[in-house]
């Protein structure tokens, strides 16, 4: 009982530890900063998963800020921070890491060692079309989704302009309903942009492809990843980079029911040593925090 109760006993954090900590492996400083594209894929595979953006209202570590430093996006098409877009782009069709609307709605950068635990969490069980045409049965995917998975499923990787013609998408009226499916999908992990075309008015549109086509290895890894294996993975990875949250924010960030993330929590902080339940100054919530942040 002794080393269950050292496990669990609450630690206070400072706003100021907090604040030092994120800064550190957000690599704000200039001297920590991304400065090239093996630089942004060793990042992506130490972190497990980064946002593409920094997302307002959203605590991540980001490849915008890894490399531009603790500030804003900028309008202006020329700024030294814009060359994290390029290395998104050029990196895309080399299967160096899983990219796409996974968290929150926000462009992800997910490692190949990591995808398998997101792909665990989602509703692809068995045979993807298969798992698909069920669920849309059900009533849980609305009709533009089943047409941007059928056409793809039809016809192999296409472009956006492409993809809105083969699923019938093309009125402006569908615009919505196109881009909620797409957001859909991604999400569920069952498509992906795999490469940028020179299509539609600006020249530049990505190519999406199936996922468990276009990364075999991922879904066959996530087979024998049980959920709770993959929550906990998750969990740390997530901790790891924030330094500490609570269960409601991680809930949010992973789109788990309250419960999942609470029970997920608690179990890693009874369980190891890497998770302790933490006070944080001026807060009025429980957080848990990781180890290395204490």
């Amino acid at each position: 009982m002794l080393g269950r109760d050292k496990i669990l006993a609450m630690v206070e954090i400072s706003q100021k530890r907090l604040l030092e900590y994120r800064a550190d492996v957000y690599r704000y400083a200039p001297g920590m900063r991304l400065y090239d594209v093996k630089d942004a894929l060793d990042y992506v595979n130490e972190r497990g998963f980064i946002f593409f953006w920094p997302k307002k209202g959203v605590e991540m570590p980001s490849l915008w800020t890894a490399v531009a430093g603790n500030r804003p996006v900028p309008n202006e098409h020329d700024d030294p921070g814009n060359i994290s877009w390029e290395w998104k782009d050029r990196m895309l069709d080399k299967k160096v890491w899983y990219y796409a609307r996974v968290l929150k709605h926000t462009n992800t950068f997910i490692s190949l060692e990591t995808a398998p635990f997101f792909y665990a969490l989602t509703p692809n069980f068995g045979s993807p079309a298969e798992d698909f045409e069920d669920q849309y049965r059900s009533g849980v995917l609305p009709l533009e989704a089943k047409l941007v998975f059928e056409a793809l499923y039809k016809e192999g990787p296409l472009d956006t302009i492409s993809l809105r013609k083969s699923a019938h998408l093309t009125r402006r009226s569908s615009d919505s309903g196109f881009n909620r499916a797409l957001d859909i999908l991604q999400m569920d992990m069952r498509i992906m942009p795999i490469s940028i075309a020179e299509a539609g008015r600006w020249r530049y549109a990505f190519v999406y492809e199936l996922v468990h086509r276009y990364l075999p290895d991922v879904v066959e890894k996530a087979r024998f990843i049980t959920e709770n294996q993959a929550r906990q993975h998750l969990v740390l990875k997530y901790l790891a980079s924030v330094g500490a949250s609570t269960a409601k924010t991680t809930a949010s960030l992973f789109h788990w029911p309250l419960d999942k993330s609470e029970a997920t929590l608690k179990t890693l902080a009874e369980s190891t040593q890497a998770v302790v339940p933490a006070s944080l100054e001026n807060e009025n919530a429980t957080f848990y925090a990781h180890r290395d942040l204490i």
